[in-house]
């Protein structure tokens, strides 16, 4: 009889050993499969940037900047609002474009209004020091709008003449370093400042080259300058409190310089010459 308790005993002993292992192998399984999720599945939860409304990608630009961005319509379209437009894809967000004045961009992106602002933006050292930028998408050529009859026939001939700029653009930051204050005529949009000069109320309008041959060719009598004024970066601006925001962006841009989606935005919209 204490033999058969004993053997009793025994055969309990290991069948709460075995039980105790199977507990262990399972508990360890879960905890695989729980480290092996996939980093999207992680991420989804742990988005690393800010948005002003939650799955909305807010932009900024100002939309008479041919061909970076304009009006269709009611639509504002443009190489910005469509590299825009992929890189929310990409993150997963609807796009939102807000038009503004350009020299209101940086503030709203600075307190949050926006989350992100195209508008054929240059980096300059003096912005960099209030707004982070992603990398550049597309470079820019400052270019110097006359009349056809214009005795304006090169960079030098801009002295003691008035030159009408878009407020706050780098072509404003550069003909009052060239030329001087009182030569710079500001506008708050370039299409203002070319049509001043189709009056003849000033004597040239500087301006990014694509949005020039756009005017150019809207407006008969008006040329472009055979001369490069100044070569620059264009890049989206960013608050420098949402730095995962432009991480974010800047491998959607990767990716979409990879997969040659940049290039074929360009393409369509810059045809060469």
């Amino acid at each position: 009889m204490k033999k058969t308790v004993t053997l009793i005993l025994a055969l309990a002993m290991c069948l709460a050993t075995l039980t105790a292992c199977g507990g262990s192998n399972d508990a360890a399984s879960s905890a695989g499969a729980s480290a092996n999720a996939s980093p999207s599945e992680s991420a989804g939860t742990n988005q690393s940037y800010t948005l002003v409304k939650d799955g909305v990608l807010t932009m900024a630009t100002n939309a008479y900047f041919p061909p970076y961005e304009y009006y269709e319509g009611e639509k504002v379209v443009g190489i910005d609002a469509e590299i825009a437009g992929a890189i929310a894809e990409k993150l997963g967000l609807e796009l939102k474009i807000e038009d503004m004045e350009f020299d209101s961009i940086i503030t709203a992106v600075q307190t949050g209004k926006v989350d992100i602002g195209f508008a054929g933006m240059t980096v300059t050292e003096d912005r960099l020091k209030n707004i982070d930028f992603s990398e550049s998408y597309a470079q820019g050529v400052q270019a110097v709008i006359v009349k056809e009859d214009s005795t304006i026939a090169t960079l030098d001939d801009l002295k003691d003449k008035q030159i009408g700029v878009q407020l706050s653009t780098t072509g404003d930051l550069y003909a009052k370093r060239d030329y001087g204050k009182d030569q710079v005529v500001e506008f708050n949009k370039g299409n203002d400042a070319v049509m001043a000069l189709v009056q003849g109320k000033i004597d040239a309008v500087i301006i990014d080259n694509e949005p020039a041959k756009s005017y150019v060719k809207a407006n008969e009598g008006l040329k472009i300058l055979d001369t490069k004024y100044v070569t620059e970066d264009y890049a989206a601006c960013i608050s420098k409190e949402n730095a995962g925001l432009t991480k974010a962006v800047n491998e959607a841009l990767a990716e979409l310089q990879k997969d040659g989606t940049i290039q074929s935005i360009l393409d369509k919209y810059i045809t060469a010459e």
